[in-house]
């Protein structure tokens, strides 16, 4: 089976913890015991219902003021294919959080209340969505039971969604009104909603295709580890393992290894304990070269006629994560792969409003949970791609030199 990875977002009280506890609870994902927990919790509250978000929301601190805070990741699977589910928050103070869980998604799951429609929050988890450039967008009008089912009422948001979304670049998107607290529409067809005729929220998890969202195209292999065994059983073994990033890598290509130029072809593929025709991504596997040339972690292994960008200047769309604001001339590191090098911010070229789209060009500096256009010098050349074209190789993270902390994230432009 197949992994579909989705990130649910929307403002505080849409909803979203109830949902994935709907979604585990139907999909027979929660054990009787935890079960029985959340019950006696639900109880001990006063709750005539069965409070399904505390299957998520794990900290103490979000029980008390019934918001999400951090990520919160949940795994289940059906007969059809194996979920991750990132519970991001929703509050503009936890936009990094949000970032961090959507960052890896193959989609991305917004949702808004029927009573309130589309507020600030819900667009500006939209546009973060399209800048992440996160494939597939769901919008779950949830809390119909509130409105009385009404067409209207979803028929309203969804033409407001869709003339808002029209805006942003966002390929593939689906509505569906739901009721998470009673289950309507989330695993099964609604019978209170005849008027809609799409699918339910699990069939189109279900069936949505991912195939296609992966960089087939473009051979990408940064080498994490060389595998030299030096025993007697493998005298002569030498393997670069890591994991693909890019691209399907076939025994017999002609390869060039980046940045030192040289090239080969590939002897062999290995994965396990068994050797295999074709790797592509995200397997991890270990590649064989058939000359003996200088290969180290961080370097990357492509195809001849179509190798990445080599360059030590990067121009990146950055989410500031920690409290000291990033400012010009700062010295840094920059995590890219597999590769770690040490860099100096150049320039901030702005400051991006998520909620309005400004650029604000004069600003000076990125805040806690500001988004802002960056150029940054390299001390050594990456091997990069555009972030639309592949999510690994045109993605990095910024790292604090002082005390080892991850205080940003960048996507390339």
């Amino acid at each position: 089976m197949d992994m579909l990875r989705f990130a649910t977002a929307g403002s505080v009280d849409d909803g979203k913890s109830t949902l994935i506890g709907r979604l585990l609870m139907d999909s027979k994902a929660i054990f009787e015991d935890q079960l029985e927990q959340v019950e006696s919790t639900s109880k001990s509250k006063g709750f005539d219902y069965t409070d399904l978000s505390l299957f998520t929301d794990g900290l103490r601190s979000e029980r008390e003021q019934g918001i999400t805070i951090d990520v919160a990741y949940r795994y289940f699977a059906t007969p059809r294919r194996k979920f991750i589910i990132a519970d991001t928050p929703g509050h503009v103070q936890y936009t990094r959080n949000m970032v961090t869980g959507a960052s890896t998604s193959d989609m991305g799951l917004v949702l808004v209340d029927a009573r309130n429609g589309l507020t600030e929050q819900s667009r500006r988890h939209a546009v973060l969505l399209s800048l992440l450039r996160v494939p597939h967008i769901t919008l779950a009008v949830n809390k119909m039971d509130l409105v009385d089912f009404s067409e209207d009422v979803f028929r309203k948001i969804q033409e407001e969604f869709v003339a808002f979304s029209s805006k942003l670049e966002i390929n593939d998107l689906e509505i569906i009104p739901i009721s998470a607290l009673q289950g309507d529409n989330v695993v099964t067809r609604s019978e209170n909603m005849p008027w809609y005729e799409g699918p339910s929220l699990m069939y189109h998890l279900e069936n949505v295709q991912i195939a296609a969202d992966r960089d087939l195209r473009d051979v990408r292999f940064p080498v994490q580890y060389v595998i030299r065994p030096h025993s007697d059983e493998f005298h002569d073994y030498r393997g670069y393992a890591g994991q693909v990033a890019g691209g399907i890598l076939k025994k017999g290509d002609e390869v060039i290894v980046q940045p030192s130029g040289m090239t080969t072809r590939i002897a062999g593929i290995d994965r396990f304990d068994q050797e295999i025709d074709e790797a592509f991504p995200p397997m991890s596997v270990t590649v064989r070269l058939e000359d003996d040339v200088d290969v180290s972690r961080g370097d990357m292994i492509t195809r001849v006629n179509n190798q990445a960008e080599a360059t030590q200047d990067l121009d990146a769309l950055v989410t500031w994560m920690t409290t000291t604001p990033l400012k010009p001339k700062q010295k840094l590191k920059i995590k890219h792969t597999t590769n770690v090098v040490r860099a100096v911010t150049k320039e901030i070229q702005y400051q991006l409003d998520v909620n309005s789209l400004h650029r604000n060009q004069e600003a000076e500096e990125l805040k806690l949970n500001e988004i802002g256009r960056v150029k940054f010098r390299t001390t050594q050349p990456l091997m990069l791609d555009a972030y639309e074209r592949n999510r690994v190789t045109g993605s990095f993270v910024i790292i604090d030199e002082a005390t080892g902390n991850t205080v940003g994230a960048g996507t390339i432009v």
